[in-house]
């Protein structure tokens, strides 16, 4: 699985920080998430079903 279409379920351990959106499709649901937390439950009423990342907190290195 490539790094841009990698997702995680809430719970799991966060990969690196960065921000992350659901995969609900509506693109409003984001979660800015620190390298070893777990990943929060999605939003109330959130369809999706997973997390994915949308931007690295450090995108030069």
């Amino acid at each position: 699985m490539s790094e841009e279409t990698a997702t995680w379920r809430p719970g799991e351990i966060v990969p690196e920080s960065g921000i992350y959106e659901c995969d609900c499709g509506q693109g409003h649901h984001w979660s800015t998430d620190v390298k070893g937390h777990r990943f929060p439950p999605l939003p109330a009423g959130c369809p999706g079903g997973t997390w994915s990342l949308r931007m690295d907190a450090h995108p030069d290195t």
